[in-house]
C-alpha cells in the first residue's frame, strides 16, 4: 500500500507571538523526498533526513497561522499526502497550568492512569497534548482531570496541557502551555 505520512507540531500547542516550534512530518518510506505546503503554497526550507521533515517557525508571528500539510515524492510523483495540521499563533494570556500524572510516570500496560491538568484560573477548558500526536484530547471535566481507563504501550510520550477560556462564540483567551511530562508504560 501507499505510505502514510504523520504531521505534528512539536512541541505541540498554541503558539504565542515570538514563540517557536517545529512542524515535523514522518513517513515509513524510502528514498523520496518532502514537500511542505502552508495554505496551497509550497515553503521553500526543509531540513530533511530519511523518513523525516522539519519545518521549523522561530519568533512566530500572526503570518504563521494556518494549515500546514506535507507531500512525500519520489521522482515528481506525490505518494502520499498528510492530514492539514492547524498551527494557531495567540497571546497566552492566562497562566500556566500544572500537568500532574497518578499513580505515576511509569506504569504497566492496562492499568489506569488519571492525567490532571490544574489550574488557578476559573472557567477554563483545557487539552492534553501528546507530542507526535495530531489530536489534542479535550480535558473534560471543570477542574481539568481527565482519566484513561486503559494503558498500552502506545499512550507512552510526553504530555503537556493547556487552557483556555471562551469569549462569545469564536474567541478564546489561552494559557501558556503546561510543564511536560514523559509517562512510560511497561
Amino acid at each position: 500500500g501507499a505510505p502514510t505520512i504523520s504531521i505534528f507540531q512539536k512541541p505541540p500547542g498554541v503558539i504565542p507571538p515570538g514563540g517557536s516550534t517545529t512542524i515535523c512530518c514522518i513517513c515509513q518510506c524510502s528514498n523520496g523526498r518532502f514537500r511542505m505546503y502552508k495554505g496551497g503554497h509550497q515553503l521553500p526550507t526543509l531540513a530533511q533526513s530519511g523518513g523525516r521533515a522539519e519545518f521549523s517557525i522561530s519568533n512566530a508571528t500572526y503570518d504563521d497561522r494556518g494549515s500546514y500539510i506535507c507531500h512525500y515524492l519520489e521522482g515528481d510523483t506525490v505518494l502520499a499526502r498528510s492530514a492539514e495540521l492547524e498551527v494557531f499563533v495567540e497571546e497566552l494570556r492566562l497562566p500556566r497550568p500544572d500537568l500532574s500524572v497518578l499513580p505515576g510516570h511509569e506504569v504497566a500496560a492496562g492499568a489506569e492512569v488519571m492525567f490532571r491538568c490544574t489550574t488557578t484560573q476559573p472557567n477554563t477548558s483545557c487539552y492534553l497534548y501528546l507530542e507526535g500526536q495530531i489530536q489534542a484530547q479535550l480535558l473534560l471535566r471543570e477542574q481539568g482531570d481527565h482519566s484513561f481507563s486503559l494503558v498500552q504501550k502506545g499512550d507512552s510520550g510526553r504530555y503537556s496541557c493547556q487552557c483556555y477560556i471562551l469569549h462569545g462564540k469564536a474567541s478564546r483567551e489561552w494559557s501558556a502551555v503546561s510543564n511536560t511530562l514523559d509517562l512510560v508504560v511497561r
